[in-house]
């Protein structure tokens, strides 16, 4: 052991004397027309090894031994740029690329370069979306979606039309983190899944992690998806917006401080509730947003950046039922360079997410939320032109409140209650070493060691023989076990702590100039939980952490891949297998209930999951028509044995499909630029139907029809397909125009395919049988919209 350690202490300070043998350059690359910072530019020296991509801020940094270089800055649309400089001492250089208007050859309209796969980078199962992307996807009702676009990739699906969130690799949707400027969303949904959260005009960029997550992640055990806000316009005032049929949406951005600065907001509203209104129908249904970015240079090594978001949706039906909910985030970061070497971001995080319900009806109002306060300082070391290395640390503080029921009036029948908060702390820190150990062999090698204490500040009941759950032999069902004392804990006292190490590995082999084979492996830890027994998340679920009787999901995840460009670029081919394992996967006994419950404990057992599957990604790049065919072949399963609650468990203990499973799931995206005033795009889909249980008899009680349902999930919901088009029409495209505007229409569902979102069965009253009712969310939705810039 002792061994070991001293090699690897004089391998580093091998590196570290090469590296202060070197001298390094180092900057910023920006966008020339609006001052935005630039994040994966190519900057190298020519006819060296030498070289880099620019991080999120638009930092880059070189080492080299003293001499003469030319360094090349690129990005693909932008004009290259050659400056020589001599390398006799550390120094900063930066740059602002001018977009290329060198449109005459077709060969120059391609997909952003940035999300095709890095051959040579070790980092695996990592796909890259720009918003001009994102912006060609046909969407439903005219609006772009940027959930949506990302459920046209291999391994992402959703649980069906109308649906909240989406699924990795056949996990669920609570083991996603999703993240705006580095703020936690908890529902990235409006109107139930109809639209994302996310305003397309000031969303700069989007990274998904299936697999392989970097150990700056942490706290989701399937994915990490990773949105970027625009930064504003530094050079001039702009206003971005569009109009369409049921929604509409404003930007405007321009320069703060005589240009040390920038700034953007943006707002969008629904308004389709408006229509129903004008034909006497007494609801609503709308939802609204607000972005709002802006940042300040104090010097060259100095900057602040302020974001922030709140988004809510309304609810009313004929006075009767009301509903509200939504996200609030606001994030405070300081970017510092230390030196040509060391970079560093210091982030102070704010995020809640609060939901209301009112029901006149029976006088019930609900209010329940999760709030969360979060710390991190990332690192970035640039130790040599073969070593990197990323640390830090973060902590987050959660407050829950699982819910506050209250009579809406003296008559009602409801009993006040207010559910016990519920407070945690998680702690992390980590580091990840990327090394390139030959022109072909990159390794990157992370550690993360994560820590949760569940806090007081509660009464925590105690169970006869420590069990919250039994088996009730008689009627072979799981109940509630039987509660014998109560223990108070106080605010700050630890209830109980745990603590996981977190390794990541990826490793890139270069077989020649356009292909390579990748390997990955990534252990993470999940303490929270999203409590929701019904195959769609809905915005009534609520977030639990891990305590007394509910542990941390623990996964590990394997996967290995083959990337090849062809035809110098024109297609590539990204192809990876996965096998993934999930420990402590919490699952719901037959007649659980979670509204309004205190003791979560009574109505859950903890079992396993497993997914594995095939992901293949084929793309056309360049060219009038560009595009990818995505498919997926692979298996979501749950196991959850009875364990010491006795009993053989859900489903007799035995294997049986989550919600998630999706044995084929199809995508097909294609964009084409007929002229410069005319484009069109499409996408096609098709999913294996969801998982589902159906009655597979029936017998007579009290001259009532009762249902026997088969195993859980043992049926499946007819497949699900669509066929999408969309044209946009641009009556002026002069780069110099003032006004710019563009006309965009689209038909969701193009052949009016009647997907079904859930089969329900009820007894018809005058037969007395029972039978099956299929409801469709949507058929063929046409839609225009206005889009503007000026």
């Amino acid at each position: 052991m002792m061994k070991t350690t001293l090699s690897v202490c004089f391998l580093f300070l091998s590196m570290l004397m090469y590296s202060q043998e070197n001298f390094s350059v180092s900057g910023t690359i920006k966008d020339f027309s609006n001052g935005e910072s630039i994040f994966g530019a190519s900057v190298y020296l020519e006819n060296t090894n030498n070289g880099t991509i620019t991080n999120a801020y638009g930092f880059y940094s070189i080492s080299a031994p003293k001499g003469i270089y030319n360094l090349v800055v690129s990005y693909l649309g932008y004009v290259t740029i050659t400056k020589e400089i001599q390398l006799t001492k550390n120094q900063n250089v930066s740059f602002e690329l001018e977009e290329d208007t060198t449109t005459l050859d077709e060969v120059v309209i391609m997909a952003e370069e940035s999300e095709k796969a890095n051959i040579r980078d070790p980092q695996m199962s990592v796909s890259v979306i720009k918003s001009e992307t994102i912006k060609k996807i046909p969407a439903v009702l005219g609006e772009v979606d940027l959930v949506k676009s990302i459920q046209m990739l291999p391994g992402v699906t959703n649980n069906g039309e109308g649906s909240n969130g989406f699924n990795v690799r056949g996990g669920a949707t609570d083991q996603n983190l999703v993240l705006l400027d580095e703020a936690i969303i908890y529902n990235e949904s409006h109107l139930f899944g109809f639209f994302s959260v996310f305003n397309a005009d000031v969303v700069k960029d989007v990274k998904l992690y299936k697999g392989n997550i970097p150990s700056n992640y942490g706290g989701r055990v399937s994915s990490v998806l990773d949105i970027r806000q625009k930064e504003g316009n530094s050079k001039d005032f702009n206003l971005t917006g569009g109009i369409g049929l049921i929604s509409s949406r404003l930007a405007a951005e321009g320069p703060l401080f005589k240009s040390k600065g920038s700034f953007i907001v943006a707002g969008r509203s629904s308004y389709a509730h408006l229509f129903l209104q004008a034909a006497g129908l007494d609801n609503t249904a709308y939802f609204y947003d607000v972005n709002a970015k802006g940042n300040y240079e104090i010097n060259q090594n100095n900057k602040l950046y302020l974001s922030g978001y709140f988004g809510r949706d309304i609810l009313n039906f004929s006075d009767s039922f009301e509903n509200s909910y939504g996200n609030s985030t606001l994030n405070l970061r300081w970017n510092h360079v230390f030196s040509d070497k060391l970079f560093s971001n210091l982030s102070v995080i704010y995020s809640m997410y609060n939901y209301g319900l009112t029901l006149d009806f029976i006088g019930l109002d609900w209010q329940s939320d999760i709030k969360n306060f979060n710390v991190k300082y990332d690192l970035k070391y640039y130790l040599n032109n073969k070593t990197t290395i990323d640390f830090g640390v973060s902590g987050i503080n959660y407050n829950f409140n699982p819910g506050e029921v209250r009579p809406t009036d003296e008559d009602s029948s409801i009993n006040e209650d207010i559910l016990d908060e519920k407070r945690a702390f998680e702690s992390g820190i980590y580091a990840n070493v990327e090394h390139k150990f030959t022109d072909r062999l990159n390794l990157q090698l992370g550690l993360r060691f994560s820590m949760f204490n569940r806090l007081g500040g509660q009464t925590l009941a105690t169970y006869e023989n420590d069990q919250p759950v039994v088996y009730n032999e008689t009627f072979g069902i799981y109940e509630e076990g039987i509660q014998n004392g109560e223990i108070e804990y106080e605010k700050g006292e630890s209830i109980k702590t745990f603590s996981n190490f977190e390794p990541r590995l990826g490793l890139a082999y270069q077989l020649d100039e356009s292909s390579s084979v990748k390997l990955g492996y990534s252990r993470i830890a999940q303490y929270l939980h999203l409590l929701s027994n019904t195959a769609n998340a809905t915005p009534l679920d609520v977030w639990a952490p891990s305590g007394t009787f509910i542990e941390p999901q623990l996964a590990n995840q394997y996967s290995a891949g083959y990337f090849k460009e062809l035809a110098n670029g024109l297609f590539s081919i990204e192809t990876e297998v996965y096998y993934k394992t999930v420990d402590n996967r919490i699952d719901y006994i037959d007649g659980s209930s979670l509204i309004a419950q205190n003791n979560i404990e009574t109505q859950i057992l903890s079992g396993e999951s497993r997914a594995y599957g095939l992901e293949l990604l084929f793309r056309k790049n360049k060219g009038r028509f560009t595009g990818w065919f995505a498919y997926t072949l692979s298996k979501s399963e749950q196991r959850t044995p009875g364990g010491s609650a006795g009993g053989l468990g859900i489903n007799d203990g035995e294997w049986y499909n989550t919600a998630y499973d999706r044995t084929h799931d199809i995508s097909v995206t294609g964009s084409y630029e007929l002229s410069e005033k005319w484009s069109f795009s499409s996408n096609f889909v098709f999913q294996t139907g969801r998982p589902t249980t159906y009655p597979v008899g029936q017998y007579e009680y009290e001259g009532l029809s009762i249902p026997v349902y088969d195993s859980r999930n043992a049926n499946r919901l007819p497949s699900y397909n669509r066929l999408d088009v969309g044209a946009t029409y641009t009556p002026n495209k002069k780069p110099n125009a003032r006004w710019k505007g563009e006309w965009v229409f689209s038909i969701y569902n193009l052949y009016n395919r009647k997907n079904a979102a859930s089969i329900s069965f009820g007894q018809n009253l005058e037969t007395g049988v029972n039978e099956a009712t299929r409801t469709a969310i949507f058929g063929i939705v046409p839609s225009v919209a206005y889009n503007f810039k000026f």
